[in-house]
């Protein structure tokens, strides 16, 4: 079995207010660090990208597709990242651009419980994490017939797939701080995710951060 990996990179990042895959963190971009540590599990690796979306400088090997239909959603993405993959690839790790604490040995993990099931799902206090989840890439047909049918959400799939669902008790025994399911949304958790890797944000990048999205105990939440 080769495992490849797929980063989409397609969404809007409305609510960090920069495009997340060039957020710098250390000497890397968000983007370039995810790439290192994912490709520590698994190779080749897709980035996924919206039509016309700009991405940063990004190596040879990688490979670059785009989202063939707009605003799919993860769906969307994960059929173009699998289709994307050589051939000769069987199953990929399929993780958002927004999650540099990615614990490489929680995806070698999860594609070992892979088996003879179709996907290996992280679920914690029973939410699903879709974006750091393994898929076989025999799902492509079926998940492009869930895009064509209706405005389908990644829990669909699973729902008519063998799934293998690998709970927090087991994910925190490889990655103790679950870095690997922290996505970054608000530009606290950018933040608060380079101070636990021990960075910090460069001068232009924190002045273009407010503070009601920095200060925990002036944010409100919003729905994008």
């Amino acid at each position: 079995m080769k495992w490849g990996g797929v980063i989409l990179c397609g969404g809007k990042s409305t609510r960090m207010g920069i495009a997340k895959e060039t957020l710098p963190f250390g000497t890397e971009t968000m983007l370039a660090r995810i790439m290192r540590l994912l490709g520590e599990a698994c190779e080749p690796l897709v980035v996924v990208a919206s039509q016309g979306q700009m991405l940063p400088a990004l190596p040879a090997e990688v490979i670059i597709t785009r989202d063939r239909q707009p605003n799919r959603g993860p769906l969307g993405g994960i059929s173009a990242g699998l289709a994307a993959l050589p051939s000769d690839v069987t199953a990929a790790y399929v993780t958002a651009c927004d999650v540099p604490l990615l614990e490489p040995a929680l995806v070698k993990h999860l594609f070992g419980l892979l088996t003879d099931h179709a996907a290996v799902l992280p679920v914690c206090s029973g939410f699903l994490h879709p974006l750091a989840a393994v898929y076989r890439t025999s799902l492509i047909d079926l998940i492009d017939h869930l895009l064509e049918a209706g405005p389908f959400g990644p829990s669909a799939l699973f729902d008519r797939i063998a799934t293998r669902r690998v709970d927090e008790r087991e994910l925190r025994s490889v990655d103790p701080a679950l870095g690997t399911l922290q996505n970054l949304n608000h530009p606290r958790d950018y933040l608060a995710a380079l101070a636990s890797a021990g960075f910090t944000a460069p001068p232009e990048i924190a002045a273009r951060l407010t503070p009601a999205d920095t200060n925990p105990d002036t944010h409100t939440d919003d729905s994008n």
